[in-house]
C-alpha cells in the first residue's frame, strides 16, 4: 500500500552501451511535510480585570490595533471567553506565558489559555 504522505518521483535514464539499449527505473523517496497542529490562544472574562487593561494586552502581545482589542474585549466580557489568535504550539505556549505574567505584575487575575484546533 502507498502511504499517502510519501511523494515518488520516477527518474528514467535511456542508456546506450555495446550491448544495446538499457533502461532502468530509478524511485526517489520525498516524505511530504506534514502542517504543525495549530492552538487557539483564548482569554477568559474575571469580574476584576479591568476592561481597557485586557484591550492593553490584546494590542501589545497580539498586534491588534485599538478597536480590534476593544471588540474581542467586549466578546470577552460578554461571552466569558474569546479567541484571540491561532499558533504553532510554541507561538501559543509564549504567548500565553507573556499573558499570564504580565497579568501577576499588574496584580489582575487574568487568565490565558490555550487548547488544540
Amino acid at each position: 500500500m502507498i502511504d499517502p504522505n510519501v511523494q515518488i518521483t520516477v527518474m528514467t535514464s535511456d542508456k546506450d552501451d555495446d550491448f544495446g539499449g538499457d533502461s532502468s527505473v530509478a524511485l526517489q523517496t520525498r516524505p511530504k511535510t506534514k502542517r504543525p497542529p495549530m492552538y487557539k490562544v483564548m482569554l477568559l472574562n474575571d469580574d476584576y480585570t479591568p476592561m481597557e487593561f485586557v484591550v492593553q494586552i490584546l494590542e501589545r502581545f497580539f498586534g491588534m490595533n485599538h478597536s480590534q482589542a476593544f471588540e474581542i474585549m467586549l466578546t470577552v466580557h460578554k461571552k466569558g471567553v474569546a479567541v484571540v489568535g491561532v499558533f504553532s504550539h510554541e507561538i501559543a505556549e509564549t504567548k500565553v506565558t507573556q499573558v499570564m505574567d504580565f497579568a501577576r505584575r499588574h496584580q489582575h487575575p487574568l487568565q490565558c489559555t490555550m487548547e488544540k484546533e
